[in-house]
């Protein structure tokens, strides 16, 4: 215990969690700086590959190579499946080819495939380079698989036996196996063909005696994937049917792999952040991109939004004789707008959301828009009162108030449907919803809140 606390005293700040303290920090670059590579592996030694990753992402690009010089063989393969892509490809330029060979050698081979597959060419085939001719092999076949698809998720170790052993049996066998996953959860059960009939969980072989036949303990509910079935669709049913673990098999029911649930959850977890980004307008984009890049990635929805910005402004041109003689409606038309924007970006979130995670169907896809149209009438009354109060008391003109009101009204309702039907429509047309559903939002509850607004005003103010 006492050695714990120490490290969490020396490795992070209380106030930031988990995060790399700056003193922990300095005492590294110090170390770099001095060239006291004793002192650089005390330091470091403690310390999770993620946070080592998180360090190499932190210091610059001249600080991050003599630290990777100085660190030598140390250099975990483990901590390059946990850097940014942004600076993977950098780090793996700088380590020495032996340290990289012995590095990438320990790593399983799911891991190695997803550490070459977004790699250039000459720095992926540094990484092949250093593997054993086996090795090497199967992550050529795992990168000849469709991308996101589940045979480049799977690992090649695979803990199998035949369907008659026994328990005595399965456990000699992992006892005396020098090639064993460093992680595992299932024995795959296989018929002469190398087809998967079932699986049995470590718990119930280490709790069963040994002469009891393995298909007696076979899990309820057994699946298997095939190679070239999406990883989307591998994580959701994960996630769906509480999976541990699932083999991976061929055209011909073989099985050449296994999925393990953390490969599933960082599917989902790399859906979801890829969502959030997306929502924003900002790809793909990582705090370790060059500033080209990020230009690069940005200016397209920079561009869509100046075209949805224009197509509000001709809109308020239609209006100018309408806006010159009640000076007022320039004041609040942007609310309007406002109102309607934010209102359209809650049930276009709740709508991405619920199609990611298969929630929103074609089953209950109506009831959905009719709720959110009622959630968008009820709030538009509600802040329809509060703008109508506001025109009467601020401009001191009761029609004033009843325009905006009713112009609330109508653009909360029409968000409401646009942020539920835009991504609906977009994804049955096969097209990303997270990537284009909000500019088509904020120009329907623009266009839509400048036009209700100043017509409403035109009608009923002249």
């Amino acid at each position: 215990m006492v050695e714990e606390d120490t490290h969490i005293e020396d490795g992070a700040d209380h106030d930031d969690g988990y995060a790399l303290s700056a003193k922990a920090l300095s005492a590294i670059l110090y170390a770099v700086d001095t060239g006291d590579r004793a002192k650089l592996i005390e330091l470091m030694e403690p310390l999770h590959a993620a946070d080592i990753a998180d360090l190499l992402e932190q210091v610059n690009a001249f600080d991050r190579r003599r630290l990777i010089l100085l660190y030598g063989e140390e250099f975990d393969g483990e901590i390059l499946s946990e850097l940014d892509e942004g600076i993977r490809e950098e780090v793996i330029h700088v380590i020495r080819p032996d340290v990289l060979a012995e590095a990438v050698r320990d790593m399983e081979s799911d891991d190695v495939v997803d550490l070459v597959e977004d790699l250039e060419d000459d720095a992926q085939e540094a990484i092949l380079a250093s593997l054993e001719d086996a090795d090497r092999v199967a992550v050529e076949k795992s990168l000849s698989y469709p991308e996101f698809s589940a045979g480049r998720l799977m690992q090649r170790e695979v803990v199998m036996g035949p369907e008659h052993w026994t328990v005595g049996q399965a456990i000699d066998y992992m006892r005396k196996s020098e090639t064993l996953p460093d992680d595992f959860y299932h024995m795959v059960l296989i018929d002469p063909k190398m087809r998967a009939v079932g699986h049995v969980t470590l718990g119930k072989i280490l709790g069963a005696p040994r002469k009891q036949p393995l298909v007696e303990l076979l899990e309820p509910g057994f699946r298997t994937f095939r190679v070239d079935e999406s990883e989307a669709d591998v994580a959701y049913a994960f996630n769906q049917y509480h999976m541990i673990s699932a083999p991976v098999v061929d055209e011909s029911d073989r099985v050449v792999g296994v999925i393990t649930i953390d490969d599933a959850m960082n599917v989902l977890d790399e859906e979801h952040e890829e969502d959030i980004m997306r929502l924003a307008g900002v790809g793909e984009g990582s705090l370790a991109d060059r500033v080209s890049d990020t230009v690069r990635q940005r200016f397209p929805w920079l561009a869509v939004n100046l075209v949805t910005a224009i197509l509000a402004s001709l809109v308020i041109a239609q209006f100018e004789d309408t806006i010159a003689q009640f000076v007022a409606l320039a004041v609040l038309m942007p609310i309007v707008a406002s109102m309607g924007g934010n209102a359209g970006t809650q049930a276009l979130t709740v709508a991405v959301r619920a199609i990611a995670t298969r929630d929103l169907t074609g089953a209950n896809v109506w009831r959905v828009i009719r709720r959110e149209i009622l959630v968008g009438l009820a709030n538009g009354l509600v802040f329809a009162v509060i703008m109508g109060a506001v025109g009467v008391l601020w401009f001191s003109s009761p029609a004033l108030g009843v325009v905006i009101g009713a112009s609330m009204v109508i653009n909360l309702v029409i968000a409401g449907l646009a942020g539920i039907g835009i991504p609906v429509v977009l994804d049955r047309l096969g097209v990303d919803p997270a990537l284009a559903s909000g500019a088509f939002v904020t120009t329907v509850t623009d266009v839509v809140g400048f036009f209700a607004f100043l017509a409403l005003a035109g009608v009923v103010l002249l």
